[in-house]
């Protein structure tokens, strides 16, 4: 595997590569690393790809701006798009899991001859409007805790996973996994509870991430830090006015979506199922793939299958 750096005017952003080929770019989420791809970068490499996967700003060894406006998925998605023209000259397959997902779909919306086929894990793409996710949340979970509220105050939630890094990491990967009480992530609890305080902390952890797999990410933010990660969930107001001119807009590339059966994001708005119409905005869209008993982490607690359903969808380009 190599490590190469790719520069986006004050932004320095770490980019693991395997293969040789037709590049496909990977984006991970919150509180992820390009280490959440490990399992696709191996795979894929074997056939006949070059795999990349980034560490998105305020990530491992990538940039960490302080501002918030530096974490907006218009800020965000120029990265994406400066790493896949330092790699080809050709068109890019984009992956995105998590945040990543959000990031590739406004990839392939801003820079549409540059990324030929999208997928996303996790979370499905859904055409931004007036009203901002956070504006919504807000409304959804008022009098509630909902962890991305509690993520608005500055230093709080900071303080709170740096205190103890792997132990938070552990919390949190577990409780949205296959592996927790469905929906633990969304449990009732009080508007100003802390996320980390009732949340299970698994000894042995489920063998799908070893004690050395989270040393990695342990390792990594101790020395990163979380304000960065965090301020990405504070930057959701400033894209309801950075994409106006995409607001409304269809996803017009190839398109899938492979989540997990008990993954929490499925069910963040009481009374619908987010992945029933994964479709809705994307005018070509080849399908979604469900995989079960896997919850939010698909491709790293279900790699096998989540790499024959993105195996699938790229045979089908």
């Amino acid at each position: 595997m190599d490590t190469i750096w790719v520069e986006n005017g004050k932004n320095r952003l770490e980019v693991k590569l395997m293969g040789s080929g037709p590049v496909i770019l990977c984006v991970h989420g919150w509180p992820e690393l390009w280490y959440s791809w490990r399992h696709q970068m191996a795979y894929f490499s074997d056939q006949g790809y070059t795999v990349a996967a980034m560490n998105v700003r305020g990530y491992g060894g990538s940039s960490r701006p302080a501002e918030v406006a530096a974490y907006t998925l218009a800020e965000l998605s120029s990265d994406v798009h400066a790493v896949a023209r330092y790699l080809s000259d050709q068109s890019v397959i984009l992956f995105g899991h998590d945040w990543g997902a959000p990031i590739v779909y406004h990839s392939a919306l801003r820079y549409p001859t540059v990324f030929s086929a999208v997928a996303g894990l996790s979370v499905p793409y859904m055409p931004s409007g007036e009203q901002s996710t956070l504006e919504l949340f807000s409304q959804i979970y008022a009098g509630r805790f909902f962890y991305q509220l509690y993520f608005q105050a500055p230093d709080l939630a900071e303080a709170a996973f740096e205190a103890d890094v792997k132990a938070a990491l552990r919390k949190v990967y577990f409780s949205l996994s296959g592996n927790a009480p469905l929906n633990d992530w969304l449990k009732p609890r009080p508007a100003d509870a802390a996320l980390l305080d009732d949340l299970l902390d698994p000894r042995p952890f489920p063998d799908w991430l070893s004690d050395a797999d989270l040393s990695v990410y342990a390792e990594a933010f101790g020395h990163s830090g979380f304000r960065g990660p965090l301020n990405r969930y504070r930057a959701q107001e400033l894209d309801k006015t950075q994409l106006i001119d995409h607001r409304g807009k269809l996803l017009e590339q190839p398109s899938c979506l492979v989540a997990g059966e008990r993954d929490a994001v499925r069910n963040f708005i009481p009374g619908m199922d987010l992945y029933d119409n994964a479709a809705a905005g994307c005018s070509d869209y080849r399908g979604t793939t469900i995989i079960e008993s896997a919850g939010h982490w698909v491709q790293q607690e279900a790699p096998a299958e989540t790499n024959a359903a993105l195996d699938q969808f790229l045979q089908g380009l």
